[in-house]
């Protein structure tokens, strides 16, 4: 088992100076070395000394060797400019107000923070499976759209942008929508045209169909259950043919029915709003979808009060501790998942119209560039707290939704 190391990458920032990133099972030890050479830390975790004094600058690289030694480090010059600083150029030149932070995984462990957020099945994804990536920018749009940079391991030039999210996500390798990573040159300039031209569009088209994929989901595990329950009430018998003794159990299999329609229904009050403001059967062969498409946005917005609801239940979850008994919560989704009961079979009844036009208006689409996006008819919940990326000091994650 090779022997644990205390590593300090050194690199150059036009504003800050020389920068100093340590990572390794022992980067504390580098940590010192640098604080003894006159380092001063930044907030992010990277440590800073000037060089606008060649002499002092001098002293500082002796010092900083001398302390490394003594403390078991060892440095590296990086080829590349402080990472820090190209995620803030490319940051100021893309559509919109975006911002970037440095983040630091200085312990080996600490990268694996990385893979719950990862939305990528590329060569980010091999280069976080395969290297040590001990530091890397994070770009934010304001808006939930979050973009991971990192150097290209393996090259001594060019930069590797993926996708991060906070969705709940299948395996990468097996989802069709997931998005993957884009080479970047290290000019900022042509670097922000590469995101702005191709990624953010690819990646719109992945959140797309990523919604997309959950509602239809969703549609068919409701579909199923449905159908079954309708067999047993019309046939008198359960769906292994054993007669249905007593009617007054067909009140409990609905109410069942209820409780797991509502935790499938909830993606579809989630992302099909959004779906249905981006279609425009006028623009697509079945312009006669209108009237489909009008009955779903009705029974989302019968649906609103329900969904008000939930999420308001669950955010008193979030402030006190969750002591509701199971049963108690199965009774709540299946009082809700009978409340909009109607709204659910307008859904199943439509889904065909839904879905074809769902997929013809895919951003970038001729249906999707045929007319300014309406207002939605229902809002979007505001997320409830979710579990990120622990940052320089390594705080808890928050628990997962209810």
């Amino acid at each position: 088992m090779p022997n644990p190391t205390a590593e300090i990458t050194l690199t150059t920032s036009r504003h800050l100076g020389l920068v100093a990133i340590t990572h390794g099972e022992k980067y504390q030890q580098a940590n010192r070395a640098l604080e003894e050479a006159g380092f001063a830390r930044l907030p992010n975790g990277a440590s800073t000394a000037p060089l606008t004094d060649p002499q002092a600058a001098r002293r500082t690289a002796s010092a900083l060797v001398h302390h490394a030694h003594a403390h078991g480090a060892t440095i590296t010059t990086s080829t590349r400019p402080y990472l820090g600083d190209f995620g803030t150029e490319i940051a100021a030149q893309l559509p919109g107000t975006w911002s970037a932070e440095l983040e630091i995984h200085s312990h080996p462990l600490w990268q694996e923070d990385l893979w719950p957020m990862l939305w990528e099945a590329g060569e980010m994804y091999r280069a976080l499976e395969n290297h040590r990536i001990p530091f890397a920018s994070v770009l934010k749009n304001g808006s939930g759209t979050e973009l991971l940079l990192i150097e290209r391991p393996g090259h001594r030039s060019g930069y590797l942008l993926g996708a991060l999210t906070d969705r709940e996500q299948e395996d990468p390798h097996d989802d069709p929508t997931t998005p993957h990573s884009i080479v970047l040159p290290a000019d900022p300039g042509l670097a922000a045209r590469a995101i702005a031209g191709t990624f953010l569009p690819a990646h719109r088209r992945a959140l797309h169909h990523q919604d997309l994929n959950n509602v239809l989901r969703a549609l068919e595990r409701i579909r199923e259950e449905h159908e079954t329950l309708q067999v047993i009430k019309e046939s008198g018998r359960y769906s292994d043919g054993v007669p249905l003794r007593d009617s007054r159990l067909i009140g409990g299999m609905e109410r069942d029915f209820a409780d797991h329609a509502w935790l499938s229904y909830r993606a579809v009050l989630e992302h099909a709003p959004l779906l249905l403001t981006r279609c425009r059967p006028a623009a697509t062969p079945w312009p006669e979808d209108a009237a489909a498409l009008t009955r779903l946005r009705e029974a989302l917005a019968f649906s609103q009060d329900a969904w008000d609801e939930w999420n308001d239940l669950r955010q008193e979850l979030y402030s006190i501790p969750r002591t509701l008994p199971a049963h108690e919560w199965s009774q709540v989704r299946g009082q809700l998942g009978l409340a909009v009961l109607p709204a659910i079979e307008t859904w199943l009844a439509d889904s065909k119209a839904f879905e074809r036009q769902a997929r013809a208006a895919v951003p970038g689409g001729p249906a999707a560039l045929s007319a300014p996006t309406p207002r939605l008819l229902t809002a979007r919940p505001a997320p409830l707290p979710a579990p990120r990326r622990r940052t320089a000091d390594r705080s808890q994650k928050g628990f997962a939704p209810v």
